[in-house]
């Protein structure tokens, strides 16, 4: 709390002056301007726990192109080839990268044929990696979901998975916005979340999980830290006016994430592409903690709880920090307390209450919520423990699931 003080606490009330209420949501999805006009690298979440299957294994996950309606699965539920997918493992204790897993695509060239995947994981940034192909679930718009095509690589053991899946998110992005308002609006109003309608229902996005083995990571005190980025070749025009990526160009990050809503929520909009062009190290240095501070000044947070989120998300650099050493177990990818959220990030955490529960000052009488407390459909108790995609209705079905 001191270093975030020397860093922001100056001048704090001042910026929070300059606070719109259109700037601050909670949704990952589209948290940035660039990001949110180029679905295919915009990051969705990032989730890293250990395996409640084997205690020995700890998971990866990354979700991109929210909001893919089940009907437009063929059209959109395509992994861009131009795009690089990335987790950046840090294992040491600081916040610099360690260890990368990075995923790129072939194209698409027919709806019958699967994409195929080329995985390159580095445990050590000198050691020499490990390079796979896998084959990704081909999206159907059968009313049947496919079964997700797990590979498993022989000579590593790691196991991956690629494809469309239902949106593991749920939250109400609306009652939170709403209330959010009434508070800077110096009204506060509860029952905006009352309405407990999880704007993630019925909806897909694209998902990348990989099983990798504990002991090949080798964290310092079981303490790994995780955060997820997407990265575009910059583009040229061959000898027949096709525009394609130049692969011996600069990568160039379109965004990058580690714990939900940190640039969504708290920083502002006109800094969020300059966010997502940083790193945790730029966070740890506090490059943008006298903006976090202001957002929470306004939002009635005290310097306690100001200090609690700011040890998660800008002291050490905003990645997803996990102990390898506590258990996970339970269904859909676990559920037990002792493994919850901030302790990496699970499929079934409810990271929005855990939030609203430090910025409204562990307030317990109400409780805050956003009353959407679930993922509308069962996640599988298997790897890659994604709920399967939804599908387009069966005839005579109604309801789309949507809960907009």
């Amino acid at each position: 709390m001191k270093r975030l003080s020397h860093y922001c606490l100056y001048g704090a009330a001042l910026a929070a002056a300059t606070l719109l209420p259109g700037a601050l949501r909670a949704a990952d999805h589209g948290d940035a301007p660039t990001a949110s006009n180029d679905q295919a690298a915009d990051i969705a979440d990032v989730f890293a726990f250990v395996d409640p299957n084997d205690f020995g294994r700890v998971v990866l996950a990354m979700t991109q192109r929210g909001f893919i309606v089940p009907s437009e699965m063929a059209n959109f539920g395509i992994f861009d080839p131009n795009v690089v997918y990335r987790f950046n493992l840090e294992t040491t204790g600081d916040t610099q990268t360690d260890g990368t897993v990075t995923v790129t695509f072939s194209p698409r060239t027919s709806s019958s044929v699967a994409q195929t995947a080329t995985v390159t994981v580095r445990y050590n940034n000198s050691a020499t990696p490990i390079v796979f192909t896998a084959p990704c679930t081909n999206p159907s718009l059968a009313d049947t979901a496919p079964t997700p095509v797990v590979t498993e690589n022989l000579e590593s053991g790691i196991r991956f998975f690629a494809g469309v899946v239902d949106d593991p998110f749920f939250f109400d992005i609306v009652g939170f916005n709403r209330f959010v308002a009434s508070v800077l609006s110096g009204s506060p109003d509860p029952s905006q979340l009352n309405r407990g309608r999880d704007s993630f229902a019925g909806y897909n996005c694209l998902g990348i999980a990989i099983s990798l083995n504990k002991r090949r990571l080798r964290a310092a005190n079981n303490r790994l830290g995780v955060w997820g980025e997407t990265l575009r070749y910059p583009q040229q025009v061959d000898a027949n006016g096709v525009v394609v990526a130049d692969t011996n160009g600069p990568l160039r990050r379109v965004d990058r994430m580690g714990n939900p809503a940190v640039n969504v929520a708290l920083v502002p909009f006109a800094r969020k592409n300059e966010y997502n062009s940083a790193t945790p190290t730029d966070d740890a240095a506090g490059r943008f903690a006298n903006d976090i501070v202001a957002t929470l000044t306004a939002l009635g947070t005290n310097s306690t709880n100001i200090g609690i989120l700011a040890d998660v998300a800008v002291l050490n650099g905003d990645m997803l920090r996990l102990d390898l050493s506590v258990a996970n177990s339970g269904p859909g990818g676990g559920n037990n307390p002792e493994a919850a959220y901030p302790n990496g990030r699970r499929f079934g955490d409810d990271t929005i209450d855990t939030i609203l529960f430090f910025v409204t000052n562990q307030s317990t009488k109400p409780r805050f919520s956003d009353n959407a407390n679930s993922n509308d459909v069962l996640r599988r108790d298997v790897f890659p423990y994604f709920a399967l995609s939804q599908q387009p209705r069966a005839n005579g079905v109604l309801d789309d699931n949507t809960r907009n």
